[in-house]
């Protein structure tokens, strides 16, 4: 089993760290990047144990076949990430093609 994360994702995560320390949801730039650094490894450990779904078709423009799982990180705040799952020689492979958060996409769920 292998998760990737495509570069538009990871760009993401690293502007969110920003974010997140520039708004003042972290004090320091470092429990901001520890936070984003602990839900990426979250990710690549458990999406394939996680109960997945297929994703609403709002999320069908950011690809074919998309399914989608929740993470929750703290009472306020669950993280929904958007994959395709497919097979290479034999290993089973999550493309991990977008994420948001309950904040920005809960209506559409």
């Amino acid at each position: 089993m292998k998760v990737l994360i495509i570069p538009e994702v990871r760009l993401y995560f690293y502007e969110l760290q920003l974010i997140l320390y520039e708004k003042d949801y972290f004090g320091y730039p470092e429990d901001a990047e520890r936070y984003i650094k602990e839900l990426i490894e979250d990710i690549e450990k458990n999406l394939s144990k996680k109960r997945s779904k297929a994703a609403p078709n709002f999320f069908k423009k950011c690809g074919k076949d998309l399914e989608y799982t929740s993470f929750p990180k703290n009472k306020r705040t669950t993280w929904y990430v958007f994959f395709e799952v497919y097979e290479d020689n034999e290993e089973i492979i999550y493309l991990i093609k977008h994420i948001e958060n309950n904040h920005t996409a809960a209506h559409y769920f």
